[in-house]
């Protein structure tokens, strides 16, 4: 009897599955197509305050607390709570800027003293210019820090010709939807897929910028120590160096206040090589973790400690 139930409930599943895909779909065009309609900076700070008090009813809450503990156990209470208040915020804001990306990048390279909502420091500038010029391609890290769509924006407007890897959602209509905001100006996107590393081995020997997050918790990863407890990297990145030898550079999107960000792109991050000079893929990616807890340091509250980093 109990078999029996579960099959039932699995091809019940199975029906609705395309149903429920469509509805997911729907509702998220009709949401970017909305707030398109909106004032992107308003919109913003009523999404921020909609997720800071929707945020503490959903269970990933609970696991932002559990993170943070772990990650900040010098912290009190109170401020693990405010820290936790700015990932809700800094979700909604993300949320509302995403049906703009076609006009929240406003820097122009030509005219640096113009106005606009994105600045970085001349060193940041020279790095983009190098990396567009020196004929080479390299592999680019970001962290879901801020708001984690830009980066590639910013690629694009430099000039950089980048091959972006991004996970599609579970909806095929979502994903078209997302898609469709996303090719604006982002470059190559490639979907994370069993031949994706292949793909982003072709870009590189192309002589693309290859980018891609890479803070997420990876099942089959190699070990790697994250605010002072083991956890599993991603290990593409340093695989891909070992087919493709070429620099590697972080970066990141602070967000700033009035509705501001800033761009910083680090220096090159070094390849840990083992005695014959391969490169060491464990190593490697413990090089590229330690630049990421730097970062998050700074800024936690606009880091996604929504999702599990430690299993």
């Amino acid at each position: 009897m109990l078999r029996l139930l579960l099959r039932t409930k699995a091809r019940i599943r199975d029906a609705l599955k395309p149903a429920g895909d469509a509805a997911v779909g729907a509702l998220t065009i009709g949401i970017l197509r909305t707030t398109r309609y909106f004032d992107p900076v308003k919109t913003a700070n009523r999404f921020g305050k909609i997720t800071q008090r929707i945020g503490p009813l959903f269970r990933e809450d609970k696991i932002g607390r559990a993170n943070l503990t772990a990650a900040f156990p010098e912290k009190s209470p109170e401020e693990i709570e405010r820290i936790l208040a700015g990932v809700w915020d800094n979700m909604g804001r993300i949320g509302a800027e995403f049906a703009h990306l076609d006009k929240i990048w406003d820097y122009d390279p030509a005219n640096p003293t113009k106005p606009s909502n994105v600045e970085f420091s001349a060193r940041t500038g020279e790095i983009f210019d190098q990396l567009r010029d020196d004929g080479k391609p390299a592999l680019i890290f970001a962290s879901h820090l801020g708001n984690w769509e830009i980066p590639a924006l910013a690629a694009v407007a430099h000039g950089l010709d980048a091959a972006v890897l991004y996970r599609r959602p579970n909806s095929a209509a979502a994903d078209r939807a997302i898609h469709q905001t996303r090719a604006i100006n982002m470059g190559n996107l490639i979907p994370a897929s069993h031949d994706a590393p292949l793909k982003l081995a072709h870009a590189l020997n192309e002589g693309k910028h290859v980018a891609m997050l890479v803070d997420q918790w990876f099942t089959n990863g190699v070990p790697v120590d994250f605010f002072g407890r083991k956890t599993n990297a991603n290990p593409m990145l340093a695989r891909l160096l070992r087919q493709v030898d070429c620099p590697i550079h972080g970066v990141r999107i602070i967000r700033l206040p009035d509705h501001r960000f800033r761009i910083e792109v680090s220096e090159e991050v070094k390849p840990v090589r083992d005695a014959n000079g391969k490169v060491d893929v464990q190593g490697t990616m413990q090089a590229v973790t330690s630049v990421l807890e730097g970062w998050i340091r700074e800024y936690p509250e606009q880091w996604l400690w929504l999702h599990r980093r430690w299993r």
